[in-house]
């Protein structure tokens, strides 16, 4: 309780707003919405659909995955705040259909301060559920899957880093460790092939490092090994905390660039990689693809509203890495001193 009470502190200057829970025995759902702050416009982030140990987890994954939002929407100048829901995955047998229908009304319930969309363990379909009991949601079937804009963003991201760091203008023969293979990971697998870079991939899952091993001949190795791997850049786009104490004295690559929200463990990690020479880039600029075709798509915006608002995170991510090193400073502190300013 403790640590939630610390996040939900936050020791930046947007703190957080609410936290709303639901708990509707008859489906089994158990859900949480948090949102950090409604300063630029609704509360705009994904419904996460998975397995949490307890009440205390779920509570801080919502809370960092919430604050990552606003500054999300923030950094890439959308009239958005941000927030997050969370549905702790029940462990006995469930009807899908009803619990998301009961999560549709929840929303609802909210009045249009927190808007949702898919994100980890939910599908679109789960959307149209949604949508069938509540019109704040932003992402369904009609509205296209966010996961290639989020991959097409990530390898603009890529490109940024490459160009600033290794000085070449373009991917081929450039080394990319890609450790998470889910809807994000495979479309950006296929996205650095294209361009000529060479793979290496990791994931739980070995059908989704069968597929790109055959598909981009990508090499497969562990989860734990992925870490250790010769490579220019490593790509983390599974689960967030993954660059910590344990992983970056592993680390040989030179960048840092993947979707994952929430990748360092601790703000001091971000100091870490600065000290060790190490290019990071800030996780909440480089995927936000997916959330700027969604709120675009919500608005019912256009496909090149979509693809020229993706392009330009590139000139974005090029001013937060000249920024901090003109100011000596980590390349987190520096994206989260941006979204301050404009939240």
């Amino acid at each position: 309780m403790d640590k939630i009470k610390d996040l939900f502190d936050f020791q930046h200057s947007v703190p957080f707003t609410d936290l709303h829970f639901k708990s509707d025995p008859k489906t089994g759902l158990q859900a949480i919405v948090a949102i950090h702050s409604t300063k630029l416009g609704p509360a705009f982030g994904g419904c996460r659909f998975i397995e949490y140990p307890d009440t205390d987890s779920a509570i801080i994954d919502a809370l960092r995955l919430a604050r990552g939002m606003s500054y999300k929407a923030a950094i890439s100048g959308l009239a958005y705040g941000g927030g997050k829901s969370v549905i702790i995955k029940p462990k006995r047998v469930f009807d899908r259909k009803a619990l998301f229908e009961a999560f549709g009304r929840f929303v609802e319930q909210l009045g249009g301060r927190y808007i949702t969309a898919k994100d980890s363990g939910t599908i679109l379909e789960d959307m149209d559920i949604i949508a069938s009991q509540t019109s704040y949601v932003g992402s369904t079937s009609s509205m296209s899957d966010p996961s290639p804009f989020t991959a097409h963003g990530v390898r603009r991201g890529i490109e940024a880093a490459v160009k600033f760091r290794l000085g070449k203008d373009h991917l081929d023969g450039i080394t990319v460790a890609i450790q998470g293979l889910g809807y994000v990971g495979h479309y950006l697998a296929k996205e650095l092939h294209e361009l000529g870079a060479k793979l290496i991939v990791c994931d739980i899952n070995p059908q989704a490092t069968a597929a790109c091993e055959k598909e981009f001949g990508a090499q497969v190795v562990s989860t734990e090994e992925i870490y250790q791997v010769d490579c220019d850049v490593f790509s983390p786009c599974a689960l967030g905390a993954v660059i910590n104490d344990v992983t970056i004295p592993q680390l040989k690559a030179t960048i840092i660039a993947g979707a994952a929200n929430n990748q360092l463990a601790e703000s001091s990690h971000g100091e870490e990689l600065t000290k060790r020479g190490i290019l990071y880039a800030p996780d909440y600029v480089i995927n936000a693809g997916g959330l700027i075709q969604a709120t675009t798509k919500y608005e019912h915006g256009s496909d090149e509203a979509v693809k020229q608002k993706i392009h330009n995170l590139y000139n974005e991510l090029l001013g937060i890495f000249e920024r901090a090193t003109k100011l000596h400073l980590p390349t987190s502190v520096v994206a989260d001193h941006i979204a301050e300013e404009r939240l």
